[in-house]
């Protein structure tokens, strides 16, 4: 199931937000109300499929209230993989309850998640000040990417999820932060080998998705194995260059 992206981009392309209030014009202060455009646009097309994704659990736990208890909540998850990226920890997740339920956490994989037939669209929304030069931002942990590779290739889970980028770039106009452009990019379209890691960054994927080619034509199992390939690769480099940084100017004295 694929969202009409083109739809949502000219549909945002051209709105205002007021100003915020704090006088930041980055991070969450700017980010959050151009979320919400897009949110709303996406419910349009599916409404009773679209979800923030602490209103997925909610829901998913809310109509199993018989369930209780983190193992047999997790259990609710008919993928592993898709239960790594989107499950919150043991004790909050023992602690929910109707009257208790999930709230937003900054740190969610999914800004807006679109659940049908089993598959699972995870969409992260990026915004970014045209006005300013700025490092492209974190996307993703790459230690957690690993993570998902793995797991997709343990469990053969090729087919039931995608991630999937969407770009907001603004200029602020008189009192208004106003969208000038749109971009949509999937992780899984991009060639492994050109994502950037910033170790320094902990461990951060960074790019802005208009600069993010799309030009992966293989499967999604191999996709995660030449990940996998790259983030090794990038991995031991990292660790030799600490060992020849941080260690063996020192040895010497601990002999």
């Amino acid at each position: 199931m694929s969202l009409n992206y083109k739809k949502i981009m000219r549909s945002i392309k051209g709105a205002s937000i007021p100003k915020p209030i704090s006088g930041t014009l980055s991070g969450h202060a700017a980010g959050e109300p151009f979320d919400k455009l897009v949110y709303n646009e996406i419910k349009k097309q599916v409404p009773k499929n679209t979800f923030r994704q602490y209103e997925f659990l909610n829901d998913l736990y809310s109509k199993n209230p018989n369930v209780i208890g983190f193992e047999k909540r997790l259990a609710l998850f008919n993928s592993p993989t898709v239960l790594f990226l989107l499950s919150r920890g043991k004790n909050a997740t023992d602690k929910w309850s109707i009257e208790n339920p999930f709230d937003e956490k900054q740190n969610d994989t999914a800004d807006i998640l679109v659940v049908k037939d089993n598959f699972y669209e995870i969409i992260d929304i990026k915004t970014r000040n045209i006005s300013k030069s700025a490092q492209p931002p974190n996307i993703i942990s790459a230690y957690k990417l690993a993570q998902v590779c793995a797991k997709m290739l343990d469990n053969k889970e090729f087919d039931n999820f995608t991630i999937n980028y969407f770009e907001i770039d603004w200029q602020l106009e008189k009192n208004k932060l106003v969208c000038h452009d749109t971009h949509f990019a999937c992780l899984f379209k991009a060639q492994p080998s050109d994502l950037y890691i910033n170790w320094a960054a902990s461990m951060q994927i960074q790019f802005h998705a208009c600069n993010l080619p799309q030009n992966f034509n293989g499967t999604m199992q191999s996709w995660a194995k030449e990940y996998l390939k790259h983030f090794v690769a990038q991995a031991k480099k990292r660790a030799d260059d600490m060992v020849k940084k941080f260690v063996k100017p020192f040895e010497k004295y601990i002999k």
